[in-house]
């Protein structure tokens, strides 16, 4: 007997509400998480597999899962380099019944392992049997267990092998150290397992995928639904969508393969004065709830909650468009680190709050910094109203290992986050990190070029920038990086069109050049993507603190902030800005709030400066 849509979609409302669940736009109602102690190992000398670990784990230490061994929220705390570290967990029948798998529950059901991420590169074992591998850091995968588990056993044994060389050039690893301790800009390493481990049982067929895509012109949305597998024939899909409980819309086809897309209208939206009553913006995050189901001859396969907003971004006549009109963004640059626990976030709250705090902060964006960010900060940027630029993470070599990771895992980051009504814009390269001769080399520009395509061909809906801060190749919207601390020198930069286009037909502040040859920048909007980074570590801070500019109280700090932001605000030309950083992050102090998330001023008076509401 199958809950009624109503009664899911309103234990969905509630569970959704608190961002927990790991992936908050492919919702089911079973499922449990692996997250806790799990026995742990270094495997130094590479032995491990052969010597047939897997089979019989018997790991002396303990971890914390999902937090990375370098944290002191995993409980082991070792900063060092191990490139290759083991994990081993059981799990039993109450565990199962969670997940909605085994006695009593309705046949048949396949059990899924599924991993958020970890990095950078897994095989993993269920009862001594392998199911699978993964390469990518920072995306997700899963394995069905079903057919290897045994079933005679009371408890079951899952072993995860983690590789993650820290010496590894060309494995896109973003602000990760490279060095033993961190240096300048970059940070200490996440390796393994980062975010959430969970088991969910599912119908033999099922939803794997759902992709919405708004069209505010036609009144539609489009969606794109993958199976596990061809359905039975005479299965049938069906929507309903509901904005706060009233129905909005409902649809439904019959499906004979393992993907299908429809076109869904919304009727509403066809009385053009009322068009903007359900659009979403930060001012307005509007979501709408929406219920997939899966059924054939009024038997229900599969049902899954999800949600959406109704938005659209664009570029032009040298403006940033959202919902087609012009929109000018106040970013900051949001590198998602703790100290406690790395780029995991030490809980699903600790993201809603970061949300939250640029928020208060005055920001209507933030630009995630070379990393694929937890699915859950995605989830309260989408309710809360936040707009956000997606960015990969860089290699930091160019050689066929590396335009093959980076290809796969941003393609892989782009699939996942299709539906995100906060993400507006995509960024495959930052400051030609992994291109380093990128004007210089055809075969580095090509890449460069192929990876701003190769994201527009996947998702057309979105503006891309091709390589954040310079040497532009084909880019949506030219940005740049200025840490200039003078406002008067970086006001008159970009002042009017004139200084604009002076700096952008020559070498920009960094000494590289902004746009590579035959690049147009006419109607393309300008950005200031990175600027500031005023350094104010405090009275106890470490002697190796940095910035690139240092204030001495603050008093002092809020004059030169506000020295920046004035000058950025004041251009007559720029699109919008993002201002370096949010947070601390270890020997970079350069953020508005230290790396506790406490703010050093009082928020009314940073919050004046960066949307400019100030007394005369």
């Amino acid at each position: 007997m199958s809950i009624s849509a109503e009664a899911l979609s309103s234990d969905f409302r509630a569970s959704r509400h608190g961002g927990d669940y790991p992936r908050p736009q492919l919702v089911r109602r079973d499922w449990h998480e692996l997250g806790g102690a799990w026995g742990f190992e270094f495997d130094d000398n590479d032995e491990g597999e052969a010597g047939r670990w897997h089979a019989d784990p018997r790991f002396t230490r303990t971890i914390r899962v999902p937090f990375p061994f370098e944290s002191s929220d995993s409980g082991i705390h070792d900063t060092g380099f191990h490139a290759v570290i083991w994990y081993s967990r059981q799990f039993g029948a109450d565990e199962l019944s969670q997940a909605g798998f085994g006695a009593g529950a309705p046949a048949p059901k396949r059990l899924h392992l599924r991993f958020g991420a970890v990095d950078y590169r897994a095989r993993v074992w269920v009862d001594g049997s392998f199911v699978g591998e993964h390469e990518g850091g920072q995306t997700p995968f899963s394995f069905d267990i079903t057919d290897v588990l045994d079933l005679t056993a009371t408890e079951h044994t899952v072993v995860v092998r983690a590789e993650d060389d820290p010496l590894d050039a060309a494995q896109p690893r973003g602000k990760q150290d490279w060095q033993l301790d961190p240096h300048v800009i970059w940070y200490h390493r996440t390796s393994g397992i980062w975010q959430p481990v969970w088991l969910e049982a599912t119908a033999a067929t099922a939803v794997t995928v759902l992709h919405w895509t708004p069209d505010l012109v036609a009144g539609t949305v489009r969606v794109r639904v993958d199976l596990t597998r061809r359905p039975p024939a005479g299965s049938t899909l069906s929507y309903a969508l509901s904005y706060e409980g009233t129905p909005v819309a409902a649809a439904s086809h019959t499906i004979a393969e393992a993907t299908a897309t429809a076109v869904i209208t919304l009727a509403g939206q066809a009385n053009g004065q009322a068009l903007e009553d359900l659009l979403w913006s930060p001012e307005h995050p509007r979501l709408l709830d929406a219920t997939v189901t899966l059924s054939i001859g009024g038997h229900l396969l599969d049902e899954v909650q999800s949600y959406l907003g109704l938005r659209s971004t664009a570029v032009g006549g040298s403006a940033f468009l959202l919902n087609d009109r012009p929109y000018y963004l106040r970013s900051v640059l949001q590198q998602g680190y703790w100290p406690t626990s790395h780029l995991a976030s030490p809980s699903a709250d600790a993201l809603r709050r970061d949300v939250e705090l640029i928020k208060e902060l005055g920001f209507n964006a933030a630009r995630v910094h070379q990393k694929i960010e937890d699915p859950r900060f995605l989830y309260w940027a989408d309710r809360l109203g936040l707009l956000i630029w997606g960015e990969a993470p860089g290699a930091f070599a160019f050689s066929p290992a590396a335009v093959r990771r980076t290809t796969a895992e941003w393609t892989a980051a782009l699939e996942r986050d299709h539906s995100h009504p906060s993400i507006v814009t995509w960024v495959p390269i930052n400051e030609s990190w992994g291109v380093p001769h990128l004007a210089h080399d055809p075969a580095q520009a090509a890449f460069a070029r192929a990876l701003a395509d190769l994201t527009r061909a996947l998702d057309p809906s979105r503006p891309v920038v091709s390589n954040d801060g310079w040497e532009h190749v084909d880019s949506d919207i030219v940005t740049v990086h200025d840490y200039d601390a003078d406002g008067d020198t970086l006001g008159a930069r970009y002042r009017d069109h004139a200084a604009v286009a002076r700096l952008l037909a020559g070498t920009g502040p960094a000494g590289r050049r902004l746009l590579l040859p035959d690049q147009d920048p006419a109607g393309r909007p300008v950005m200031l993507t990175e600027f500031g980074g005023i350094s104010f570590p405090g009275e106890d801070a470490d002697a190796g603190s940095w910035g690139y500019s240092s204030a001495t109280s603050t008093d002092d700090f809020l004059a030169r902030l506000a020295t920046v932001v004035d000058a950025a605000r004041g251009s007559g030309v720029l699109a919008g800005f993002c201002y370096t950083q949010l947070t601390d992050t270890l020997q970079e102090t350069n953020g508005l709030v230290d790396e506790n998330r406490t703010a050093k001023a009082p928020i009314d008076r940073l919050r004046a400066i960066i949307t400019g509401d100030r007394p005369d």
